[in-house]
């Protein structure tokens, strides 16, 4: 049977662009001797089976290609669940597994992955067995971070930090981070996984111009701790876009397709909001991304802000954004527009 087209196998073998580390700044994830590149690829919702390969190894090569090396999963990102991770596991084996060792990437368990009692939480057999799972998904035999996606009130602490330590020890993660815990629950991990020799080493939380919910407590903790935040939707779902400024949803924008956001958003307040942020960008000669991202990065416990992309020009967005150093007077008035501090509007 004659091979299809699209099949990988017929795509010439990757070779990385020689300037690939000029263009994007790195920072050091808290106390640690780990690296970042201050813009990272989120492989979120457009990364599954409703867009074709071609188009995923592309935004993933040319990433890579601009010094953004680090790139962020987890067991569920699709559609359908471990969609984006195959995805990034043919890409490896077909391009960039010759520069495994310039990759850093991230994957993560905590929300549904499989039907059954087992197929979320904290639990030590869900933990180990999404991970193996990923880990075959992905085509590599470590991740550099694996996250615990969410706190589960159900799990002791202690089960679920024993997992990640015993995951470490086992050479399946290099690091461990968590996602979406709360303050104290931070502080708590961060005793339990020091306790056994193992370092916190980044918290992925929700941050930007409209979810300011980290600053109060969550990121002078992580200052404290001297523990890195990997920032997720620096964009607010791609609502921090010149996407909806005449408050209709495009058909090719999030909103249209995304139960993660729908025009409901686009409320009066909102309008007011996006068309102030605008006008400040248009004045500072910047888009609108690239001054959200920059907003995000200003803060010093913020190492990396992952950026989702569904072409090569949101990419190239980010890189942009990663080197804008925003002035205090333009922070300052950006304030009526955003969130206050502790506050989530989306």
């Amino acid at each position: 049977m004659p091979i299809d087209t699209q099949d990988p196998r017929l795509t010439p073998r990757f070779t990385a662009a020689p300037s690939r580390y000029d263009d994007v700044p790195y920072l050091r994830a808290g106390a640690s001797g780990v690296l970042l590149p201050r813009v990272s690829l989120g492989l979120w919702q457009n990364f599954g089976r409703t867009r074709s390969f071609e188009a995923q190894r592309e935004i993933i090569l040319h990433a890579f290609d601009r010094g953004v090396a680090h790139i962020d999963l987890a067991n569920n990102y699709g559609p359908p669940y471990g969609a984006a991770e195959t995805t990034l596991g043919t890409v490896l084996s077909t391009d960039l597994g010759v520069y495994r060792d310039e990759l850093f990437l991230s994957t993560k368990a905590g929300y549904d992955m499989w039907p059954g009692p087992y197929g979320d939480g904290g639990s030590r057999k869900y933990l180990t067995r999404s991970l193996e799972q990923s880990l075959r998904r992905m085509s590599t035999d470590y991740v550099d971070v694996f996250y615990h996606h969410r706190l589960d009130p159900e799990t002791p602490l202690e089960e679920t930090t024993q997992a990640l330590v015993d995951i470490v020890r086992a050479g399946k993660a290099l690091y461990v981070g968590i996602s979406n815990y709360p303050p104290a629950q931070t502080r708590r991990m961060h005793e339990l996984l020091g306790a056994s020799g193992v370092r916190l080493l980044l918290h992925q939380p929700s941050y930007s111009l409209f979810d300011r919910e980290p600053e109060p407590e969550l990121f002078p903790l992580l200052g404290d701790l001297r523990v890195g935040a990997a920032v997720f939707s620096p964009l607010a779902q791609g609502l921090l876009t010149a996407k909806y400024l005449d408050g209709s949803v495009p058909a090719d924008s999030r909103a249209a397709d995304s139960h993660f956001l729908d025009g409901s958003a686009l409320t009066d307040d909102y309008l007011a909001r996006i068309r102030g942020i605008a006008g400040i960008a248009r004045d500072a000669g910047i888009s609108i991304p690239q001054l959200a991202v920059a907003w995000v990065l200003r803060d010093p416990v913020v190492t990396t802000a992952l950026v989702g992309a569904s072409r090569r020009g949101q990419v190239d967005d980010a890189v942009a954004a990663s080197t804008i150093r925003l002035d205090d007077g333009l922070v300052a008035a950006l304030e009526p527009f955003a969130a206050r501090p502790g506050e989530a509007l989306v």
